[in-house]
């Protein structure tokens, strides 16, 4: 049996879905205009762990946090 880095079952999996709701929830609920919570939402749904990590590093509320 073969594990890859890029495997996204089991716990890791998890992992994931629960970071990406979060990462939803967050979106809807930021003050971020309707056209960049949609962009920001179909990132972190489409592309799951890389949208995610780029919501976390350059989202509406990353740059608060910057600061």
């Amino acid at each position: 049996m073969e594990l890859s880095m890029f495997e996204l079952s089991g716990f890791g999996g998890m992992i994931v879905l629960v970071l990406d709701l979060w990462a939803l929830v967050s979106i809807i609920g930021s003050s971020a205009s309707t056209g960049r919570k949609v962009l920001w939402s179909l990132l972190v749904i489409l592309l799951p762990v890389l949208g995610f990590i780029l919501w976390l590093l350059f989202g509406p509320r990353a740059v608060s946090r910057r600061i």
